[in-house]
């Protein structure tokens, strides 16, 4: 290559799997120069290596095949539901004939070497045959099921007579006729052949370290209606499949598996069962990541193997128990749990009787030595990471990739790295890729990659690459995903606990295949939000920036809102916004149990108000809080906030009082102000007939509630009132400011400055809104008590509430001041609905532990 920049091709593309030829038509499509290269001797990729007995699709064939081509959907017929190996290699084949692939193919070569030079702005790729190849893209299309892992076991390599790898099965096919075989491990392939290789052998003895979930295939022809249908109705089938959670046509669940009898989820889960389709979980019931409805599944897994295993210890051993399901791969299987029936089958359990080491002769366990004439190893992959860290990548200024992804895979929308320039990765970490239908997202993945390839072509630019706050903002995005999830409960391939040393991270991207989909095309709508792209006449282009920052599940009630129309209160009507609040509110999960609820009334500055007080189960007197709820001075009542009231009795074990206060039009400023000063001073007068402890008083609010708490507190120091030990303001109202910066830029959280706005005219007139009753910012802020203030980065009110606990920390009082990363304005109390939060309320009721003396555990 000379040093104008000159390449042999434009593309490098290494895998010749199902990404790696629908790359090569694509790029030839475009008028672009590519080679793919391919360590085997053909087409195929994880479908050309993975020849083991039984092995199939876990997807239905129907959807598990290209979209680009329709001819070659009509002209391809599936012999069988979930087709075997075999067959989906003869359609790779087939795929790679019809669209001539074959000459932009090099088949055993291996890469050794990929090295970045900024000076040329291209890739060197180094090969096993000795020569190099130089190109302006590089692309690993090297599959996330392709490195296979060598076991770690204690002698593997003494074992004097044959060693098979389900993960490299001999292409001839192994004869295992009147042989003693042992097979070490129950992952997916080997739920998948031993029931095959039990028909061959003399003896089978699995060696089981951890069970797995696993249901029928129940395999036969594919489904007349699916085909039918993906047929008569091919743009809306694939425009469902591409949009859904895991890449298959199925609506989205809005039921959560508890709200119906043990009896209906049974029904449903044997629905799915007789069905054997494994995404149909995702579709039937919407919470079954989270512990209590994953319990429901995986006990009817276990009563499903105790019906079919005869042998009760052995069914025992057979059944998960220290994992959540659905987080390994679930697998499907042809008769697994039968074949331990079969007299000459035998299961070791080694976490009963441990594997010592590997012999000449056997696998010796603590209870002795087992002999055999075969070994089979299904010991899986490195998965995700291993083809690509595998191949010596270097970026920019010699960095490895290996090296920078030392503490686990850093990837902006698993497609690219910072520091490694045109290196793009198909379905790589971060993204839906395993969690999926690998044929769709390997489609979207190429679609993208060749689409951006085009767009810097037609702009005059040869060079993109993600900038580091792009990259840290999508690593954080995925890890916020999968902590709402169960994933890393188990010690799964997922998160790379099956290699030693490798770091443990929730690799693939939890948020499912629409909702990625619809990232990447934002990315790319936004002029590439988080890259820069270059020429090589030096012009550059950045666009810096994090393309999701709110909670996953904040996003997600955004979303169902979104979905189900929802209009602004603001532009209900007060009588309106007060209805929809009620019905939604009746919807929320209840929050824990409490020892006691009691509803009363107490005076108030004009007239009676209703409270409800929230008792704990321990025995007292108890601290007491008392609760101001959110609303915008406009609705609610004692319950409003009852989820939240109820979380904070428990954890804080103190009384809860929520009161309720006027509210405007009605009753405008300063109504509310007055009701809540005069709440306070009665419950400290009578903290004792409620059970409580007048000397650890503390006043909570939240929104609205934590205004009146600020403006309370002033009060009380001033006008007289009980003592209070602290003051707990959660994302309170301030000050009136529509110029701050976080009310002009965080519009569409549920709570807008419009919405804000609005509140604030029905509540204030213009010429009170500086009075310290209602905007407690601009009040006295010395001699206050001990304060929490919790503020959300995407509320309206995050920037005075910011300010509000600098004021109190500057006027001399203590301050504890609680950012919530990503959350908004509704985050906090909504208990049961917004898990992120969890951590924060957390802090909260910590935080009034301590301002009451209790003792704080960490």
């Amino acid at each position: 290559m000379g040093t104008n920049g000159r390449t042999d091709v434009d593309v490098v593309v290494v895998g010749a799997g199902m990404a790696g030829l629908y790359l090569l038509h694509r790029l030839r499509s475009m008028g672009l120069s590519a080679v793919a290269l391919e360590t085997a001797d053909d087409v195929g990729g994880t479908w050309y290596w993975n020849r083991y007995p039984g092995a199939r699709c876990d997807v239905m064939s129907v959807d598990y095949q290209y979209t680009f081509d329709p001819e070659l959907e009509d002209e391809w017929e599936w012999s069988e539901k979930y087709a075997t190996q075999p067959e989906i290699l003869r359609y790779l084949q087939h795929v790679a004939d019809k669209h001539d692939l074959r000459r932009d193919l090099r088949f055993e070569t291996r890469v050794e070497r990929a090295a970045w030079d900024d000076d040329s702005r291209t890739w060197a790729v180094d090969t096993s045959a000795g020569d190099t190849v130089t190109c302006r893209w590089y692309v690993m299309a090297t599959g996330c099921l392709s490195a296979p892992k060598d076991p770690d076991i204690a002698g593997a390599d003494r074992f004097g007579g044959e060693v098979y790898f389900t993960s490299r099965w001999p292409h001839e096919g192994v004869d295992l006729s009147g042989q003693r075989v042992g097979v070490i491990g129950t992952g997916s392939s080997a739920i998948q052949s031993i029931p095959i290789m039990a028909k061959e052998a003399t003896e089978l003895t699995v060696f089981q370290r951890t069970p797995n979930y696993s249901m029928p295939a129940n395999n036969g022809a594919a489904p007349a209606e699916r085909l039918a249908r993906r047929t008569s109705e091919r743009e809306a089938y694939v425009r469902e499949a591409r949009e859904s959670l895991a890449g298959v046509p199925m609506p989205e669940a809005t039921e959560s598996a508890l709200a119906v009898s043990e009896e209906e989820r049974n029904r449903r889960y044997q629905a799915i069962w007789d069905d054997g389709h494994i995404i149909s979980f995702s579709a039937e019931f919407m919470d079954l990541q989270f512990q209590e409805a994953n319990d429901t599944v995986a006990d009817f897994f276990r009563s499903k193997i105790r019906e079919t295993v005869d042998d009760a210890d052995v069914a025992e051993s057979l059944c998960p128990t220290d994992y959540p399901v659905f987080t390994k791969r679930l697998c499907v299987d042809s008769g697994y749990y039968q074949t331990f029936n079969q007299p000459h089958v035998r299961l070791v359990d080694l976490r009963k009787d441990p594997l010592v080491e590997i012999t000449e002769t056997g696998v010796r366990t603590e209870s002795g030595l087992h002999e055999f004439d075969v070994l089979v190893f299904a010991t899986g992959f490195d998965a995700m990471t291993g083809a690509i860290v595998r191949v010596d990548i270097e970026g920019r200024d010699g960095i490895g990739l290996k090296d920078r992804w030392a503490d686990g895979p850093l990837t902006y929308l698993g497609l690219m790295t910072a520091g490694f320039p045109n290196l793009f990765m198909v379905t790589g970490p971060q993204s839906p890729s395993v969690l999926s239908n690998m044929a769709v997202s390997i489609e979207q993945h190429v679609e993208w990659i060749t689409d951006t390839i085009g767009d810097l072509r037609t702009a005059g630019l040869d060079t993109i690459e993600p900038t580091s706050t792009a990259e840290a903002g999508w690593v954080q995005h995925t890890s916020d995903f999968a902590d709402l999830t169960l994933m890393d409960q188990a010690n799964s391939w997922y998160v790379g606990a099956n290699v030693p040393g490798k770091p443990r991270i929730v690799m693939p991207y939890v948020g499912g295949v629409g909702r990625y989909r619809k990232v990447c095309d934002e990315v790319v709508g936004a002029d590439y939000l988080g890259f820069t792209r270059s020429g090589a006449d030096g012009v550059e282009r950045t666009v810096d920036g994090v393309v999701r920052q709110l909670q996953p599940d904040a996003m997600i009630v955004l979303e169902v809102m979104a979905e189900m129309g929802m209009p602004a209160f603001e532009t209900l009507g007060v009588d309106g916004a007060r209805e929809m609040v009620v019905a939604t509110s009746a919807e929320r999960p209840p929050g824990p149990d409490v020892g006691e609820i009691v509803d009363g009334t107490l005076p108030g500055a004009g007239g009676d108000l209703a409270y409800r007080l929230f008792r704990p189960a321990t025995d007292g007197p108890h601290p007491v809080v008392v609760y101001f709820h959110g609303g915008g001075w406009l609705w609610g009542g004692p319950d409003s906030d009852e989820p939240w009231c109820r979380y904070l009795c428990v954890e804080s074990d103190a009384v809860v009082v929520s009161v309720d206060y006027r509210h405007a039009p009605e009753d405008p400023f300063p109504a509310a102000a007055d009701d809540a000063l005069a709440a306070v001073r009665w419950v400290g007068d009578h903290a004792a007939e409620l059970g409580s402890d007048p000397a650890r008083l503390i006043v909570a609010g939240w929104s609205a509630g934590g205004n009146l708490t600020a403006v309370t507190c002033q009060r009380v120091r001033d006008e007289g009132g009980p003592m209070i030990a602290g003051q707990v303001m959660i994302t309170p109202v301030t000050d009136y400011d529509p110029t701050r910066g976080s009310m002009i830029e965080n519009d569409g959280y549920l709570l807008t400055p419009a919405l804000m706005q609005w509140f604030w005219d029905h509540y204030t007139h213009s010429s009170e809104r500086r009075d310290p009753r209602c905007s407690p910012l601009r009040g006295d802020l010395a001699g206050l008590p001990p304060a929490l203030v919790a503020t959300c980065e995407f509320d309206p009110l995050r920037d005075e509430g910011d300010e509000y606990a600098a004021a109190l920390a500057a006027a001399g009082n203590e301050v504890e001041h609680l950012r919530c990363r990503g959350q908004m304005h509704t985050s906090i109390p909504s208990v049961g609905v917004i898990l992120s939060a969890e951590d924060h309320r957390a802090d909260i009721a910590r935080a009034i532990r301590r301002m009451i003396g209790a003792t704080v555990s960490a």
